[in-house]
């Protein structure tokens, strides 16, 4: 049996209620910033308690397009070591300094004591990310102590999708979040990314940017340095079918995630990243640390090759600190970064997940793990 790292999860009724949509939009021939993009606009901010959304191009279009608003250049920005590439090029897109922070080993997040470790006094702005769909038990604290040094706190919120701290939704503890549509994540489109925001001015400013800085979709005034960050009206029929689907998905991938937790538990030296309780999260990825001198490439390997098993992308194999474009803004080790990422692997998680695959993996990663 194959069980992918990632699979596109679109059913037959799916991809017939997004040809019809598309139908539509070519009918109506407006291509770009019409009436499916404001319809996923309100769509998500209903689903996620916001009281604002704008459709941008990509995740990291939408934490550029907030750093901008918040106005970073200039000015240092925190962001965890373990995180993807474009938390730190946004920053540095938008004329920040990325400034590298440590993170909790139980949330793989940053935590009050690493930010306040990482603060300077030229801080503008703390972005934490949500890794792997889970909203770190530390956000109100994080809120607080970015609140307290008058400072503003960004969430990166493209793996987190639906998952909520305490009743609360990703994306509605800062001054915005930032959503990925890319193809993988638990709402997905071929490409997209999304703004959530309790902030008119936010808002209002996102608009602007997206479309090349101009001060209105009609006219040639140009107010901002704005880009094409627009989302087309096909990648919004996409999306807005997939995130109907939404809590369906949410149901598999919770049900997936417990199945391996029981597993899991019955391997001496694997750690899993718990879900704290008050914590919902979508399992993006299934995080679980392998032993120290575990040798995680040869675990893929075996599970590839003769289990027909593709673990998912780590979050992430690399800490910031060390990835060669960033290099000039290291400053120091991180050493939990590190360790975590070193030891990481991903279990699949997929949105449609049966039973019979689950159970292969579960198998498959005992055997191989144990014949390490």
């Amino acid at each position: 049996m194959e069980v992918p790292a990632a699979r596109v999860v679109f059913d037959d009724d799916d991809r017939a209620e997004v040809a019809s949509l598309v139908t539509e939009t070519l009918s109506r021939g407006s291509l770009t910033l019409g009436p499916l993009t404001a319809r996923l606009e309100e769509a998500f901010a209903a689903a996620h308690g916001a009281d604002q959304a704008v459709a941008v191009s990509s995740g990291t279009a939408a934490l550029e397009i907030i750093l901008r608003t918040i106005g970073v250049a200039g000015a240092d920005v925190v962001v965890p070591a373990n995180t993807f590439y474009a938390t730190a090029g946004a920053v540095v897109h938008a004329g920040g300094r990325p400034v590298f922070a440590d993170v909790s080993p139980t949330t793989l997040a940053l935590s009050p004591d690493t930010v306040a470790a990482a603060l300077t006094p030229s801080t503008a702005a703390v972005v934490v990310v949500h890794i792997g769909g889970m909203v770190t038990p530390d956000v109100e604290a994080l809120r607080a102590l970015c609140d307290q040094r008058g400072i503003a706190l960004v969430e990166d919120a493209a793996h987190a999708h639906g998952s909520t701290w305490r009743g609360r939704h990703a994306g509605s503890f800062g001054v915005g979040g930032a959503f990925s549509f890319y193809p993988t994540k638990v709402v997905a489109a071929s490409e997209g990314g999304m703004i959530v925001t309790g902030d008119a001015h936010l808002r209002d400013e996102a608009r602007i940017y997206r479309d090349q800085g101009k001060a209105g979709f009609i006219g040639n005034d140009h107010v901002r340095m704005g880009h094409a960050w627009r989302m087309s009206e096909m990648s919004a029929a996409v999306c807005l079918v997939s995130l109907a689907r939404l809590d369906r998905a949410l149901a598999v991938r919770r049900a997936v995630a417990r199945r391996y937790d029981e597993a899991l538990a019955r391997l001496e030296g694997i750690t899993v990243i718990a879900e704290p309780e008050g914590c919902v999260s979508n399992y993006y990825k299934y995080i679980a640390l392998l032993p120290d001198g575990a040798d995680r490439d040869q675990l893929k390997k075996q599970l590839r090759t003769e289990h027909g098993v593709s673990l998912s992308g780590e979050v992430y194999a690399t800490p910031l600190h060390l990835q060669p474009v960033l290099s000039p803004y290291a400053d120091g080790p991180m050493p939990v970064a590190e360790d975590v990422c070193a030891r990481q692997v991903c279990l699949p998680v997929h949105s449609d997940m049966t039973d019979v695959e689950v159970d292969h993996v579960i198998d498959s990663f005992a055997r191989s793990y144990r014949a390490l």
